[in-house]
């Protein structure tokens, strides 16, 4: 998993149908409708979310590491 913003993540997200929802504080909450599904990002700028939140992000939103490596690079 190569380092990752809280806003390449959210952007992605945002790419494959989520769409923000909430945010309270530092934490933005994106909801993905026909999948019905939650996810909750933190947004610290000027930081990189470490690897394994990012991994279990993009576990919990239904991608492999493989689906965000291979669509960020297009």
């Amino acid at each position: 998993m190569p380092q990752v913003t809280a806003r390449d993540l959210v952007r992605f997200l945002k790419s494959q149908g989520f769409e923000e929802e909430r945010q309270s504080g530092s934490h933005l909450t994106l909801w993905h409708s026909s999948r019905r599904i939650a996810v909750t990002v933190p947004i610290h700028t000027g930081a990189d979310l470490g690897r394994g939140l990012a991994v279990r992000i993009l576990k919990d939103a239904g991608f492999s590491v493989e689906d965000f490596v291979r669509r960020r690079e297009r």
